[in-house]
């Protein structure tokens, strides 16, 4: 049972590592020419971006919230304590796995403000 746990989760493990224009390494699509400055001022943005942390604040009670909903379903559907167990601990990866990726788009944004800031005309 082990290992059908981290074949579950290896698919959500291995989406989140993939995304390399997202988060603090996002890089928004600018209409127009761009300046000299246009790599600074990037790495400036998402040096920002890059501070707030992996994790939305909010992504404890989503955690616990897929924990629960999955924990349910398949003590009503299944009953039997090892696969709630197992559906508890895919529900919050699940949970923790939306955590990230909200966070995610709230740095996207920074970085899109941020270059909006400085003058760039920011269109994605």
């Amino acid at each position: 049972m082990k290992h059908f746990k981290l074949i579950s989760a290896a698919p959500i493990i291995l989406s989140i590592a993939a995304c390399t224009n997202t988060g603090a390494s996002y890089q928004p699509v600018i209409d127009g020419p761009v300046g000299p400055n246009y790599g600074a001022d990037l790495a400036s943005c998402q040096n920002l971006a890059a501070q707030q942390g992996a994790l939305s604040s909010d992504t404890a009670g989503k955690a616990a919230a897929g924990a629960g909903v999955a924990a349910a379903s398949t003590a009503v559907f299944a009953n039997s304590g090892n696969n709630v167990r197992d559906a508890a601990i895919l529900g919050a990866a699940a949970g923790v796995t939306a955590g990230a990726l909200d966070q995610n788009s709230k740095k996207e944004a920074i970085i899109r403000n941020c270059m909006a800031q400085r003058g760039y005309k920011v269109v994605g």
